[in-house]
């Protein structure tokens, strides 16, 4: 039996935190997936398919969605991205990526500059990277919470704890004004991590994507896959759920991005704006105008 779209999208999908093992989901799994031309046959079609419910989205200007990266370095981030949006209108598509926060951005609250970039009525909003990293890389270091310039007596053991719910908040506040959201942990296993650093340290047309901070954070595995294991089991939900989509091959991970995406936006029922009675006859009156023009 061939593998839909619905398929891909809910074997991977997490909505209930609780109990959530992250041992249980394997980074090289293709699942009935096995070959490249099917995947890529299916990619195509999900492209197709996007550019035509972005288009009816943007037209009906009320549902925005909000789709969030979250991964390890080398992981995909960008090359997912860029393959499984190359069909959308980049009027109705916006990509922010969030880097180490700037003077300013640390002078407000951790969700203030995630909440600057959020998508308009009727656009796709990208975060690449987003307002976890403060569970996660804040968590495994936790010395830049002195950047942050917290309270003291506000830095306690329920500090993780109380972000959860915070982000949580937000997320429902999102869903409840229109904006769907929908997040995507790129599970990459740290053997695979280490060929593709060597593979872009071997390659010169790639060595500009490799930092020495990359192979450092190596050192801090553990700790990382402890803190993603947390935040979904904390964050995710019916409204708002995690996919940890499996990372190792590059075109599965693209093809069950897009099965997601393609999902969702089925499930809004889009189309283009109908008419009432009123506009039609001012479109009928323009019509009749230029045809008597010269």
């Amino acid at each position: 039996m061939d593998i839909t779209f619905e398929d891909l999208a809910e074997r991977y999908r997490v909505s209930d935190g609780s109990g959530f093992q992250l041992k249980q989901f394997n980074p090289g799994d293709t699942w009935k997936l096995k070959s490249k031309d099917r995947a890529r046959e299916l990619l195509d079609q999900s492209i197709e398919q996007l550019s035509d419910m972005q288009g009816k989205l943007y037209a009906q200007e009320s549902w925005s969605l909000l789709l969030i990266f979250q991964a390890m370095d080398a992981a995909g981030k960008d090359g997912t991205i860029k393959h499984v949006l190359s069909g959308v209108n980049p009027q109705g598509c916006d990509i922010h990526s969030f880097k180490v926060p700037s003077n300013e951005e640390l002078d407000h609250d951790f969700l203030w500059r995630c909440q600057l970039h959020l998508p308009e009525r009727g656009r796709i909003g990208i975060f690449n990277r987003s307002y976890y990293e403060e569970v996660l890389v804040v968590r495994v270091h936790p010395e830049l919470l002195d950047r942050q310039k917290v309270p003291r007596k506000l830095v306690t053991k329920r500090l993780w704890r109380e972000r959860f719910e915070d982000i949580a908040a937000f997320e429902r506040h999102l869903s409840r004004d229109g904006t769907i959201v929908r997040k995507f942990f790129l599970n990459i296993s740290k053997d695979e991590q280490k060929r593709r650093f060597l593979e872009r340290l071997d390659e010169p047309r790639k060595n500009w994507k490799f930092s020495g901070a990359d192979s450092r954070e190596r050192r801090y595995w553990s700790d990382y896959m402890k803190a993603y294991e947390d935040m979904i089991r904390h964050t995710a939900a019916g409204h708002a759920p995690w996919y940890v989509v499996p990372a190792d091959h590059k075109w599965f991970t693209r093809l069950v991005v897009a099965a997601v995406i393609v999902k969702t936006l089925k499930s809004l029922k889009l189309d283009y704006p109908q008419l009432d009675a009123a506009r039609r006859k001012v479109l009928a009156s323009a019509r009749a105008a230029l045809l008597r023009a010269k």
